[in-house]
């Protein structure tokens, strides 16, 4: 998980990756929200100095007066990062007149991050309005699901296996796709229930 800045001096690369000990109150660490942010700094010899390069050439440490310029450079590129990070599989609309409402909302209270089932989306708002006497059930399975979405398995699979959950009917077989689309639009659901 090579993140951070990528030093160079005569283009030859010192340091390959690391926040070169910036941080916000203490040093950034390498975290996996972060790993598609790449900063290439290209210093000349003549910076040796100021740059603290170790004799190896295989450390550098940026000169004080630069610090305030590359921690908010990093802070900028990190953010940017962990924004593609997070609209990973992030479903985008094309061309339709309608918004698209997500299924998924993210709430951030004290107690920390939950994942609710959007009740505005088009699929879980036909469900409801549709479910009669069933209506209690059906939203305590919702909150049932919302409470026990696997968020730190799917964290871990994610970091460890370095691959993408699957979502937005990716790898589904095209009958299964069907299936489901002839539900939503035989129920009267807008096109934009993905």
């Amino acid at each position: 998980m090579q993140q951070g800045f990528y030093v160079y001096r005569n283009a030859r690369l010192l340091v390959a990756g690391g926040w070169l000990g910036l941080g916000q109150g203490r040093s950034w660490t390498r975290e996996e929200a972060h790993r598609l942010a790449r900063i290439r700094i290209d210093i000349p010899n003549s910076a040796d100095a100021d740059w603290k390069i170790d004799i190896r050439k295989s450390t550098a440490r940026p000169p004080v007066a630069l610090r305030k310029q590359l921690l908010n450079l990093a802070e900028d590129i990190r953010q940017r990062a962990r924004r593609v990070f997070a609209h990973r599989g992030r479903i985008v609309q094309v061309g339709g007149k309608e918004p698209l409402i997500e299924a998924w909302q993210t709430e951030q209270s004290h107690g920390g991050m939950r994942y609710r089932i959007s009740e505005e989306h088009p699929a879980v708002k036909a469900v409801l309005e549709s479910a009669g006497p069933l209506l209690p059930q059906i939203r305590a399975m919702l909150r049932v699901i919302e409470e026990t979405v696997p968020v730190q398995r799917i964290w871990l699979d994610t970091t460890e296996g370095k691959e993408v959950p699957r979502t937005g009917f990716v790898g589904e077989a095209p009958t299964e796709v069907v299936a489901v689309l002839e539900v939503m639009f035989r129920n009267n659901t807008s096109d934009s229930f993905i």
